[in-house]
This record gives C-alpha cells, structure tokens and sequence, in this order.
C-alpha cells in the first residue's frame, strides 16, 4: 500500500492555503510553487505537489463543466415538471453504480479501505434514491393539486352558469361529458 501523502496530513487550513496558492499559479510554475511551499514551511515535493495539483485541477473541471451544463440546460429548455432533476438523480446514481463496481476492482486497496469506500458509495446511492422518491412524490402533489384547482374552476364555473345563465346549463355539460372521468377522478 503507498504510504499517504503529506498533503493528507496537512491541517485543513494549511491545505486550503496550499490549494489556493496553486489555483492563483493556474496549476503550473510547479518549480515556483515548490519554491513558495518551501518558503512557507511545507516540506512537500514537487512531484507531490503535482499530483494533488491534477487532481484537484480535474474536480475543479468537472464542478465547472456541470455548472455551465446546467445553465444552458436551464436557459434552453425551461423545466415546469422537474423532470431535468429526474435525469440528474438518475445520471448520479448510474456514476455511483460505476464508481461501485469500480471499487470491486481495487487491487492495491486493503480491505478495510475498500469496505469504507464501499460503505461511503452505498451511502450515496440511498440518499440518490430517498432523492429520486421524494422528487417524484413532489411531481404527484403537483399533480394532484393542479388537478384539484382545476375541478375547482370547473364547479365555479358551473355554480355561475347555473345561478346567472341557466340557459346555457345543458350546453357546458355537453361541453365537459368527454372529460368526466378525469374531471371526477383523474382518469384519462
């Protein structure tokens, strides 16, 4: 197993000055960046400093790539029914799958560790699907209450006729007879 890199240990103050130092470089002048950290009390390699700088750089991407995805999403196609937050939740819990299976191929991990990984990616795939439910539950209220709003529309609507146009009475039920079922109980 390698044996964990000085940045892991740093304290969480440390590691952000460490981290806001190298995105202000853009992630390059590594040879620079070593010449602050020395500067600056850590005692940390290049090559180190490096690899934490690639990985980080790549989480940075992926948060920026996904931001602007989203917007244009968002500008492009409006969504009144939720259902882009279906597609989200159902793309998150096939990267999770993955990343699940992923783990299963570890070969330099020690079991205990893959066994914290897996625990932490089961973790999120519940909390993907208690997600995934509560949005649907949420798409069904609205639902139910645009439904319900507009029966109610509907029984007002036939109150007026039938108090201030009794002779149109048979002409608006005529109208409505296709729609009975969903108008009563929300039949198509």
């Amino acid at each position: 197993m390698p044996k964990p890199s000085l940045i892991d240990s740093l304290t969480p103050e440390q590691r952000s000055e460490f981290e806001r130092e190298l995105i202000r470089r853009n992630f390059a002048d590594y040879d620079g960046f070593v010449g602050w950290l020395t500067d600056n009390g850590f005692d940390i390699s290049r090559s180190s400093a490096y690899r934490h700088g690639a990985k980080l750089k790549r989480k940075l991407q992926a948060v920026r790539n996904s931001t602007e995805a989203a917007r244009m999403i968002a500008e492009a196609a409006p969504d009144d029914s939720d259902l882009r937050s279906a597609a989200v939740i159902s793309l998150v819990q096939s990267e999770l799958f993955d990343v699940m299976v992923s783990l299963q191929d570890l070969d330099e991990a020690e079991p205990g560790e893959r066994v914290a990984l897996l625990k932490e990616a089961a973790r999120s795939v519940l909390d993907m699907t208690k997600a995934s439910g509560l949005q649907k539950k949420w798409k069904q209220e609205v639902e139910d209450a645009v439904m319900a709003a507009q029966l109610d529309t509907l029984k007002r609507l036939a109150v007026y006729i039938d108090k201030n146009n009794p002779e149109l009475k048979s002409a608006f039920a005529q109208i409505l007879t296709p729609f009975g079922a969903v108008l009563t109980d929300g039949r198509t």
